[in-house]
Protein backbone atom coordinates (compact mmCIF):
# COMPACT_ATOMS: atom_id res chain seq x y z
CA UNK A 1 0.00 0.00 0.00
CA UNK A 2 1.34 4.17 -0.98
CA UNK A 3 1.17 6.54 0.86
CA UNK A 4 -2.19 8.15 0.88
CA UNK A 5 -4.07 11.33 1.72
CA UNK A 6 -7.12 10.47 3.81
CA UNK A 7 -9.90 13.69 3.30
CA UNK A 8 -13.22 14.43 3.73
CA UNK A 9 -15.22 15.69 0.45
CA UNK A 10 -18.27 17.77 1.75
CA UNK A 11 -18.56 19.89 4.87
CA UNK A 12 -17.14 17.01 7.24
CA UNK A 13 -18.38 14.57 8.88
CA UNK A 14 -17.97 12.16 6.40
CA UNK A 15 -16.89 9.46 8.40
CA UNK A 16 -13.19 9.74 7.87
CA UNK A 17 -12.34 7.84 11.39
CA UNK A 18 -13.39 4.97 10.48
CA UNK A 19 -12.09 4.91 6.93
CA UNK A 20 -8.19 5.62 8.80
CA UNK A 21 -8.81 3.40 11.28
CA UNK A 22 -9.82 0.42 8.98
CA UNK A 23 -6.68 1.76 6.33
CA UNK A 24 -4.12 2.09 9.74
CA UNK A 25 -3.29 -1.45 10.73
CA UNK A 26 -1.61 -1.61 6.66
CA UNK A 27 0.21 1.78 7.42
CA UNK A 28 3.08 2.69 9.63
CA UNK A 29 2.39 6.16 10.75
CA UNK A 30 -0.87 8.07 10.56
CA UNK A 31 -0.43 11.81 10.37
CA UNK A 32 -3.02 14.86 11.02
CA UNK A 33 -1.78 17.91 9.00
CA UNK A 34 -4.52 20.78 10.50
CA UNK A 35 -7.77 21.76 12.56
CA UNK A 36 -7.47 21.40 16.24
CA UNK A 37 -10.03 19.90 18.72
CA UNK A 38 -12.54 21.08 16.06
CA UNK A 39 -12.61 17.58 14.90
CA UNK A 40 -14.25 15.10 15.52
CA UNK A 41 -13.70 11.54 14.22
CA UNK A 42 -15.73 8.84 15.42
CA UNK A 43 -14.22 4.69 16.04
CA UNK A 44 -16.44 1.98 16.60
CA UNK A 45 -14.60 -1.18 17.53
CA UNK A 46 -17.12 -3.68 19.01
CA UNK A 47 -19.43 -2.14 21.15
CA UNK A 48 -16.87 0.44 21.64
CA UNK A 49 -16.85 3.88 20.81
CA UNK A 50 -14.36 6.07 20.48
CA UNK A 51 -13.87 9.75 19.86
CA UNK A 52 -10.98 11.58 18.97
CA UNK A 53 -10.76 14.90 18.71
CA UNK A 54 -6.68 15.81 18.68
CA UNK A 55 -5.59 12.76 18.29
CA UNK A 56 -4.94 10.85 14.63
CA UNK A 57 -6.93 7.34 14.43
CA UNK A 58 -4.15 5.30 14.22
CA UNK A 59 -3.33 5.74 17.71
CA UNK A 60 -5.49 2.40 18.53
CA UNK A 61 -3.13 0.51 16.48
CA UNK A 62 0.03 -1.18 18.33
CA UNK A 63 2.20 -1.32 15.22
CA UNK A 64 1.39 2.33 13.96
CA UNK A 65 3.09 5.68 14.91
CA UNK A 66 0.76 9.07 15.33
CA UNK A 67 1.91 12.22 14.30
CA UNK A 68 0.29 15.34 15.70
CA UNK A 69 1.89 17.92 12.65
CA UNK A 70 3.10 21.85 12.32
CA UNK A 71 -0.43 22.55 10.60
CA UNK A 72 -2.14 21.50 13.57
CA UNK A 73 -3.24 23.94 16.66
CA UNK A 74 -3.38 22.10 20.03
CA UNK A 75 -5.40 22.84 23.15
CA UNK A 76 -3.50 21.40 26.14
CA UNK A 77 -6.25 20.92 27.95
CA UNK A 78 -7.64 18.85 25.52
CA UNK A 79 -5.13 17.14 24.33
CA UNK A 80 -4.29 15.94 27.66
CA UNK A 81 -7.81 14.78 28.07
CA UNK A 82 -8.04 13.27 25.07
CA UNK A 83 -4.62 11.43 26.19
CA UNK A 84 -5.80 10.36 29.30
CA UNK A 85 -8.95 9.24 28.36
CA UNK A 86 -6.51 6.52 25.83
CA UNK A 87 -4.60 5.93 28.88
CA UNK A 88 -7.21 4.59 30.85
CA UNK A 89 -8.31 2.51 28.07
CA UNK A 90 -4.62 0.79 28.18
CA UNK A 91 -3.53 2.70 24.80
CA UNK A 92 0.38 3.64 25.55
CA UNK A 93 -0.13 6.82 24.34
CA UNK A 94 3.49 8.13 24.99
CA UNK A 95 5.00 5.30 22.48
CA UNK A 96 2.84 5.49 20.02
CA UNK A 97 2.01 9.50 19.58
CA UNK A 98 5.12 12.30 18.98
CA UNK A 99 3.37 16.14 18.42
CA UNK A 100 5.43 18.59 15.82
CA UNK A 101 7.79 21.11 17.87
CA UNK A 102 5.96 24.07 15.60
CA UNK A 103 2.48 22.91 16.69
CA UNK A 104 0.49 26.80 17.57
CA UNK A 105 -1.29 26.13 20.96
CA UNK A 106 -4.51 27.09 21.72
CA UNK A 107 -4.71 29.14 24.92
CA UNK A 108 -7.58 30.40 27.14
CA UNK A 109 -7.48 34.23 25.25
CA UNK A 110 -8.08 32.47 22.03
CA UNK A 111 -11.06 30.46 23.33
CA UNK A 112 -12.38 33.59 25.57
CA UNK A 113 -12.06 35.62 22.02
CA UNK A 114 -14.00 32.66 19.74
CA UNK A 115 -16.73 33.25 22.15
CA UNK A 116 -16.93 36.79 22.45
CA UNK A 117 -16.89 37.19 19.05
CA UNK A 118 -19.56 34.53 18.27
CA UNK A 119 -21.75 35.96 21.02
CA UNK A 120 -21.62 39.88 19.19
CA UNK A 121 -22.40 39.15 15.91
CA UNK A 122 -25.84 37.25 16.97
CA UNK A 123 -28.05 35.88 14.31
CA UNK A 124 -24.84 36.66 11.53
CA UNK A 125 -22.68 34.11 13.50
CA UNK A 126 -20.64 31.98 11.39
CA UNK A 127 -21.34 28.86 13.41
CA UNK A 128 -17.75 28.08 15.05
CA UNK A 129 -17.73 25.37 17.99
CA UNK A 130 -15.94 28.30 20.06
CA UNK A 131 -12.80 26.38 20.78
CA UNK A 132 -10.07 28.78 19.86
CA UNK A 133 -9.03 27.25 16.24
CA UNK A 134 -9.98 30.53 14.38
CA UNK A 135 -7.99 32.89 16.41
CA UNK A 136 -4.97 30.99 17.46
CA UNK A 137 -4.70 30.41 13.53
CA UNK A 138 -5.10 34.70 13.06
CA UNK A 139 -2.37 34.30 15.92
CA UNK A 140 0.09 32.20 13.91
CA UNK A 141 -0.53 34.03 10.47
CA UNK A 142 0.17 37.66 12.62
CA UNK A 143 3.49 35.98 13.53
CA UNK A 144 2.68 36.09 17.74
CA UNK A 145 1.55 32.48 18.16
CA UNK A 146 2.75 30.97 21.00
CA UNK A 147 4.61 27.30 19.82
CA UNK A 148 5.03 23.91 21.84
CA UNK A 149 8.68 24.50 21.24
CA UNK A 150 8.39 28.57 22.60
CA UNK A 151 7.55 27.16 26.08
CA UNK A 152 10.93 27.57 27.48
CA UNK A 153 11.59 30.56 25.19
CA UNK A 154 13.72 33.19 27.19
CA UNK A 155 11.22 36.02 25.88
CA UNK A 156 8.29 34.01 26.58
CA UNK A 157 6.54 36.08 29.34
CA UNK A 158 6.74 39.58 27.52
CA UNK A 159 5.11 37.77 24.28
CA UNK A 160 2.19 36.73 26.60
CA UNK A 161 2.05 39.91 28.36
CA UNK A 162 1.81 41.80 24.92
CA UNK A 163 -1.08 39.27 23.70
CA UNK A 164 -2.78 39.63 26.60
CA UNK A 165 -3.28 43.02 26.36
CA UNK A 166 -3.97 43.41 22.61
CA UNK A 167 -6.74 40.52 23.76
CA UNK A 168 -8.15 41.92 27.06
CA UNK A 169 -7.87 45.22 24.67
CA UNK A 170 -10.28 43.59 22.33
CA UNK A 171 -13.06 41.62 24.47
CA UNK A 172 -13.33 44.60 27.02
CA UNK A 173 -13.53 47.58 24.52
CA UNK A 174 -14.88 45.95 21.29
CA UNK A 175 -16.98 42.59 22.82
CA UNK A 176 -17.66 43.97 25.83
CA UNK A 177 -16.57 40.42 27.16
CA UNK A 178 -14.73 40.17 30.81
CA UNK A 179 -10.63 40.06 30.61
CA UNK A 180 -8.21 36.68 30.54
CA UNK A 181 -6.41 36.28 33.82
CA UNK A 182 -2.29 35.47 33.40
CA UNK A 183 -2.81 33.10 35.18
CA UNK A 184 -5.43 31.01 33.44
CA UNK A 185 -2.60 30.86 30.13
CA UNK A 186 -0.13 29.86 32.84
CA UNK A 187 -2.07 26.81 33.81
CA UNK A 188 -2.14 25.65 30.28
CA UNK A 189 1.29 25.79 29.71
CA UNK A 190 2.41 24.48 32.53
CA UNK A 191 0.14 21.27 31.80
CA UNK A 192 1.80 21.52 27.96
CA UNK A 193 5.29 21.55 29.42
CA UNK A 194 4.40 18.48 31.96
CA UNK A 195 2.10 16.86 29.27
CA UNK A 196 2.95 17.64 25.74
CA UNK A 197 6.99 18.55 25.49
CA UNK A 198 7.75 15.13 26.08
CA UNK A 199 6.07 14.34 22.83
CA UNK A 200 7.70 17.19 21.14
CA UNK A 201 9.48 16.49 18.04
CA UNK A 202 11.00 17.25 14.15
CA UNK A 203 8.23 15.73 12.42
CA UNK A 204 9.36 16.38 8.50
CA UNK A 205 12.83 14.78 10.12
CA UNK A 206 10.54 11.53 11.37
CA UNK A 207 8.65 11.41 8.20
CA UNK A 208 11.64 12.31 5.59
CA UNK A 209 13.82 9.13 7.75
CA UNK A 210 10.66 7.12 7.59
CA UNK A 211 9.76 7.16 4.01
CA UNK A 212 12.64 6.82 3.24
CA UNK A 213 13.43 3.50 5.04
CA UNK A 214 10.18 2.34 3.23
CA UNK A 215 7.61 3.22 5.72
CA UNK A 216 3.76 3.85 4.27
CA UNK A 217 2.25 6.82 5.97
CA UNK A 218 -1.63 7.63 5.56
CA UNK A 219 -1.82 11.87 6.26
CA UNK A 220 -5.13 12.69 8.36
CA UNK A 221 -7.30 15.30 7.51
CA UNK A 222 -9.36 17.40 9.37
CA UNK A 223 -13.18 18.60 8.43
CA UNK A 224 -14.23 18.51 4.77
CA UNK A 225 -12.47 20.25 1.66
CA UNK A 226 -15.91 22.21 1.81
CA UNK A 227 -14.66 24.21 5.22
CA UNK A 228 -11.56 25.22 3.52
CA UNK A 229 -10.51 28.60 3.96
CA UNK A 230 -9.69 29.36 0.13
CA UNK A 231 -11.66 26.65 -1.69
CA UNK A 232 -14.84 26.45 0.65
CA UNK A 233 -17.77 28.42 1.34
CA UNK A 234 -16.08 31.26 2.43
CA UNK A 235 -16.82 32.65 5.40
CA UNK A 236 -18.38 30.21 6.51
CA UNK A 237 -15.59 27.96 6.45
CA UNK A 238 -12.76 26.70 8.97
CA UNK A 239 -9.46 28.60 9.45
CA UNK A 240 -7.06 26.77 7.93
CA UNK A 241 -6.84 24.77 4.70
CA UNK A 242 -8.30 21.32 4.21
CA UNK A 243 -7.60 19.89 0.83
CA UNK A 244 -5.20 17.50 -0.03
CA UNK A 245 -2.35 19.96 -0.97
CA UNK A 246 -2.15 20.75 2.97
CA UNK A 247 -0.78 17.62 3.98
CA UNK A 248 2.58 19.25 2.22
CA UNK A 249 2.84 22.02 4.12
CA UNK A 250 0.83 20.70 7.70
CA UNK A 251 3.33 18.28 8.39
CA UNK A 252 6.85 18.99 6.08
CA UNK A 253 6.73 16.83 2.92
CA UNK A 254 7.09 16.92 -0.69
CA UNK A 255 4.57 16.29 -3.27
CA UNK A 256 6.50 13.58 -4.51
CA UNK A 257 5.91 11.31 -1.57
CA UNK A 258 1.75 11.42 -1.83
CA UNK A 259 0.94 8.58 -4.07
CA UNK A 260 -3.07 8.39 -3.67
CA UNK A 261 -5.71 10.95 -2.25
CA UNK A 262 -8.64 9.19 -1.45
CA UNK A 263 -12.07 11.54 -1.12
CA UNK A 264 -14.38 10.74 1.61
CA UNK A 265 -17.58 11.21 1.31
CA UNK A 266 -21.50 10.42 2.69
CA UNK A 267 -23.85 8.60 0.10
CA UNK A 268 -26.17 12.06 0.72
CA UNK A 269 -25.29 15.03 2.46
CA UNK A 270 -24.94 16.32 5.74
CA UNK A 271 -23.75 19.95 7.17
CA UNK A 272 -23.22 21.53 10.83
CA UNK A 273 -23.66 25.22 11.13
CA UNK A 274 -24.32 28.32 9.25
CA UNK A 275 -23.73 28.62 5.09
CA UNK A 276 -25.08 27.92 2.18
CA UNK A 277 -26.39 24.36 1.51
CA UNK A 278 -27.95 23.51 -2.28
CA UNK A 279 -29.40 19.83 -1.13
CA UNK A 280 -31.05 20.75 2.05
CA UNK A 281 -34.33 19.11 2.98
CA UNK A 282 -34.38 18.74 6.88
CA UNK A 283 -32.60 20.80 10.01
CA UNK A 284 -33.29 21.66 13.34
CA UNK A 285 -34.48 25.36 12.78
CA UNK A 286 -38.08 24.46 10.69
CA UNK A 287 -36.80 22.69 7.20
CA UNK A 288 -39.04 19.59 7.31
CA UNK A 289 -39.02 16.70 4.66
CA UNK A 290 -39.69 13.22 4.87
CA UNK A 291 -36.75 11.76 2.78
CA UNK A 292 -34.50 14.23 4.76
CA UNK A 293 -35.72 13.37 8.32
CA UNK A 294 -35.05 9.72 7.03
CA UNK A 295 -31.66 10.34 6.92
CA UNK A 296 -30.76 12.48 10.03
CA UNK A 297 -33.01 10.26 12.24
CA UNK A 298 -31.33 6.79 10.83
CA UNK A 299 -28.03 7.91 10.37
CA UNK A 300 -28.12 9.56 14.22
CA UNK A 301 -26.97 12.88 12.70
CA UNK A 302 -24.96 14.77 15.57
CA UNK A 303 -21.64 16.21 15.45
CA UNK A 304 -19.52 14.11 17.17
CA UNK A 305 -17.47 17.36 18.67
CA UNK A 306 -20.21 19.81 18.86
CA UNK A 307 -23.82 17.52 19.51
CA UNK A 308 -25.12 20.05 17.55
CA UNK A 309 -27.97 18.13 14.83
CA UNK A 310 -26.55 18.15 11.20
CA UNK A 311 -28.62 19.67 8.24
CA UNK A 312 -29.34 17.05 5.98
CA UNK A 313 -29.88 16.62 2.43
CA UNK A 314 -29.30 14.65 -1.09
CA UNK A 315 -25.80 13.64 -2.60
CA UNK A 316 -24.28 17.07 -4.15
CA UNK A 317 -22.65 15.51 -7.20
CA UNK A 318 -21.49 19.33 -7.86
CA UNK A 319 -19.38 19.72 -4.81
CA UNK A 320 -17.88 16.49 -4.56
CA UNK A 321 -16.85 16.89 -8.20
CA UNK A 322 -15.27 20.58 -7.28
CA UNK A 323 -13.95 18.72 -4.12
CA UNK A 324 -12.44 16.14 -6.70
CA UNK A 325 -10.82 18.68 -8.77
CA UNK A 326 -9.37 20.71 -6.00
CA UNK A 327 -7.89 17.97 -4.38
CA UNK A 328 -6.73 15.75 -6.65
CA UNK A 329 -8.93 12.77 -6.15
CA UNK A 330 -7.62 9.34 -6.88
CA UNK A 331 -10.10 7.05 -5.24
CA UNK A 332 -13.51 7.52 -3.57
CA UNK A 333 -14.91 6.17 -0.24
CA UNK A 334 -18.94 6.27 -0.22
CA UNK A 335 -19.97 5.58 3.78
CA UNK A 336 -23.65 5.62 5.11
CA UNK A 337 -24.83 3.84 1.87
CA UNK A 338 -26.89 1.59 4.34
CA UNK A 339 -28.98 5.37 5.55
CA UNK A 340 -30.62 5.32 2.53
CA UNK A 341 -32.44 1.46 2.96
CA UNK A 342 -35.96 2.17 2.55
CA UNK A 343 -36.44 5.43 0.56
CA UNK A 344 -38.59 4.56 -2.47
CA UNK A 345 -36.44 6.94 -4.56
CA UNK A 346 -33.04 8.97 -3.97
CA UNK A 347 -32.02 11.89 -5.74
CA UNK A 348 -28.67 13.36 -7.32
CA UNK A 349 -28.11 16.82 -7.22
CA UNK A 350 -26.18 17.50 -11.02
CA UNK A 351 -26.22 20.76 -11.20
CA UNK A 352 -27.25 23.97 -10.37
CA UNK A 353 -30.07 26.59 -11.78
CA UNK A 354 -29.34 30.41 -10.97
CA UNK A 355 -31.56 33.03 -12.74
CA UNK A 356 -32.04 30.76 -15.52
CA UNK A 357 -28.83 29.65 -16.45
CA UNK A 358 -27.22 26.20 -15.68
CA UNK A 359 -24.38 26.14 -13.56
CA UNK A 360 -22.33 22.66 -13.20
CA UNK A 361 -19.67 24.17 -10.95
CA UNK A 362 -19.53 26.44 -7.38
CA UNK A 363 -19.78 30.20 -7.77
CA UNK A 364 -17.22 31.78 -5.27
CA UNK A 365 -19.65 34.22 -3.88
CA UNK A 366 -21.96 32.65 -0.69
CA UNK A 367 -25.00 34.43 -1.57
CA UNK A 368 -24.95 33.33 -5.65
CA UNK A 369 -24.71 29.42 -4.21
CA UNK A 370 -27.64 30.75 -1.96
CA UNK A 371 -29.35 31.46 -4.87
CA UNK A 372 -28.92 28.22 -6.55
CA UNK A 373 -31.50 25.57 -6.28
CA UNK A 374 -30.54 22.03 -7.15
CA UNK A 375 -30.93 20.05 -10.39
CA UNK A 376 -31.57 16.32 -10.11
CA UNK A 377 -31.47 13.11 -11.25
CA UNK A 378 -33.94 10.35 -9.74
CA UNK A 379 -33.15 7.49 -9.09
CA UNK A 380 -35.36 4.28 -8.07
CA UNK A 381 -34.41 3.32 -4.47
CA UNK A 382 -34.54 0.17 -2.46
CA UNK A 383 -36.47 -2.13 -0.16
CA UNK A 384 -33.80 -4.50 0.77
CA UNK A 385 -30.84 -4.01 3.64
CA UNK A 386 -27.49 -3.18 2.16
CA UNK A 387 -26.43 -3.16 6.24
CA UNK A 388 -23.05 -4.64 6.92
CA UNK A 389 -22.89 -6.07 3.10
CA UNK A 390 -19.34 -6.78 2.98
CA UNK A 391 -19.64 -6.94 -1.30
CA UNK A 392 -20.75 -5.64 -4.13
CA UNK A 393 -22.70 -8.80 -4.78
CA UNK A 394 -25.11 -8.89 -1.68
CA UNK A 395 -26.34 -4.71 -2.48
CA UNK A 396 -29.20 -4.33 -4.30
CA UNK A 397 -29.27 -3.26 -7.99
CA UNK A 398 -30.23 0.28 -7.80
CA UNK A 399 -28.12 0.79 -4.81
CA UNK A 400 -25.65 -0.10 -7.21
CA UNK A 401 -26.69 1.82 -9.98
CA UNK A 402 -26.38 5.01 -7.63
CA UNK A 403 -22.60 4.23 -6.91
CA UNK A 404 -22.18 3.84 -10.82
CA UNK A 405 -23.94 6.94 -11.29
CA UNK A 406 -21.94 8.82 -8.61
CA UNK A 407 -18.81 7.17 -10.36
CA UNK A 408 -19.43 9.00 -13.85
CA UNK A 409 -20.58 12.62 -12.52
CA UNK A 410 -17.80 12.61 -10.43
CA UNK A 411 -15.27 11.31 -12.26
CA UNK A 412 -13.87 9.03 -9.38
CA UNK A 413 -13.88 5.74 -9.27
CA UNK A 414 -15.81 4.58 -6.22
CA UNK A 415 -12.74 1.73 -4.23
CA UNK A 416 -14.71 1.69 -0.51
CA UNK A 417 -17.89 1.63 0.42
CA UNK A 418 -18.93 1.73 4.35
CA UNK A 419 -22.05 -0.04 5.05
CA UNK A 420 -22.39 0.68 9.19
CA UNK A 421 -20.31 1.81 12.21
CA UNK A 422 -18.84 -1.09 12.77
CA UNK A 423 -15.11 -1.62 11.48
CA UNK A 424 -16.22 -5.12 9.59
CA UNK A 425 -19.23 -3.18 7.62
CA UNK A 426 -17.04 -2.41 4.35
CA UNK A 427 -16.81 -3.04 0.75
CA UNK A 428 -13.89 -2.92 -1.44
CA UNK A 429 -14.89 -2.58 -4.71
Amino acid sequence: MSNIVAIGIQWGDEGKGKIVDLLAPEMDIVARFQGGPNAGHTLVIGDQKTVLNHIPSGILHADTLSLIGNGTVVDPFRLVEEMDMLLDAGVPVYDRLRISDRCQLILPYHRALDAAREAAKGEGKIGTTGRGIGPCYEDKTARRGIRLTDLNAEDLDARLEENLRYVNFMLTEFLHAGPVKRAEVDKALDLARERLLPLAADVPLILHERIKAGARVLFEGAQGSMLDVDHGTYPFVTSSNTVAGAALAGLGVGPGQVDKVLGICKAYTTRVGAGPFPTELYNAEGMDDASGRHMAEKGQEFGATTGRPRRTGWFDAVVVQHAVRINGVTDLAITKLDVLDGLDEVKLCVAYERGGQQLVSIPADCRALDECTPVYETLPGWSETTFGATSLDQLPANAVALLRRIEEVCECPVTMLSTGPDRDHICHL
